[in-house]
């Protein structure tokens, strides 16, 4: 029969991290279900200047290394997998992935969220062919090379700077006519002098043979179009989109209360269901932030815990 955890942690970015490490120092039997790579957004994040003690310089790979080692010091167990299904009412939840059935006792949902797409025309015949959404993974495909970004938040302008270190010339693109991001990070853009800025503007289509080549965008105010093409040398241009995300819950849907796609908690990670929580950037809340992240985990699990006691 298969072994029955205490707590299974579904997601192993910042909140899924730190729900395992709380609930392995509780000296729960813990397993950490993650069908990709750790750390979720914050992996493909080259810095983060607002994560409390965060060293200069310091990544998002490097943090998500640190956070996974913690979680394996204190006796978390860590499997590869998809899960398909879930099963969350009873005593005994039951995930079903691709690879085989997990029971556990409590279940933390931290499947986080996802990039959405640019939304224009021809998009997908074009990611991973010049559209991207992750910098890091892919700004050295554009050494010297000129890129463009979408977007106007905090994510988009930094990103955009660690482009500049890659790409000789980066243009944000973005439907208003100022920014959204942190007024510190919007001074840095300004004053880099590889950053130029589109506003008020949106991209429409995307062209080429076989790599991007070309785009159509469009002035939202005056309704004027303009064709961008890849400077004759290069062929190919870098288009990188930053527009926020998506929840990662259509595998809760009618399962979970949710909010636009996003699992609905009271302030202790509680879900309609329980024994079964939801942390970090899956669930309703107003700030979607590692620091964020990591503390709904430890709620959580310390939730869990208290659930279990109760039940014994």
């Amino acid at each position: 029969m298969s072994k029955i955890y205490d707590v299974i942690v579904l997601g192993a970015g910042p909140a899924g991290l730190a729900a395992g490490l709380y609930a392995g120092r509780s000296r729960l039997s813990v397993l950490i279900i993650e069908k990709g790579q750790d750390g979720g957004q914050i992996a493909i994040t080259d810095e983060i200047e607002n994560y409390p003690g965060q060293v200069e310089g310091d990544s998002g790979p490097s943090l998500i290394a640190r956070m996974t080692e913690q979680a394996k010091h204190f006796g978390a167990e860590r499997v590869s997998d998809l899960i398909k299904s879930v099963e969350l009412e009873g005593d005994v939840k039951k995930l079903v992935g691709a690879k085989g059935e997990y029971l556990g006792k409590t279940v933390i949902v931290a499947t986080g969220a996802f990039p959405k797409p640019i939304g224009c025309e021809n998009e997908g015949k074009f990611v991973g062919k010049g559209i991207s959404f992750c910098a890091t993974c892919d700004a050295a495909f554009f050494e010297d090379f000129e890129v463009f970004v979408v977007g106007g938040g905090d994510s988009a302008v930094e990103e955009a700077m660690y482009l500049t270190k890659f790409a000789r010339k980066v243009t944000i693109i973005h439907r208003r006519d100022q920014l959204r991001a942190a007024k510190s990070i919007q001074e840095k853009a300004f004053k880099n002098p590889k950053i130029e800025f589109m506003w008020d503007t949106v991209v429409e289509r995307v062209e080429g043979e076989e790599m991007l080549e070309a785009m159509i965008v469009k002035n939202v105010k005056t309704g004027e179009t303009k064709r961008i093409e890849a400077d004759e040398e290069d062929g190919i241009f870098g288009l990188f989109g930053f527009i926020g995300y998506n929840p990662n819950s259509s595998l809760f849907e009618g399962i979970l209360d949710m909010e636009y796609g996003y699992i609905k908690t009271d302030d202790n990670m509680h879900t309609n269901i329980e024994g079964v929580y939801a942390a970090g950037d899956i669930r309703v809340k107003s700030l979607r932030q590692v620091v964020t992240a990591a503390a709904d985990g430890a709620i959580a699990a310390m939730q869990a815990e208290h659930y279990l006691a109760n039940k014994e």
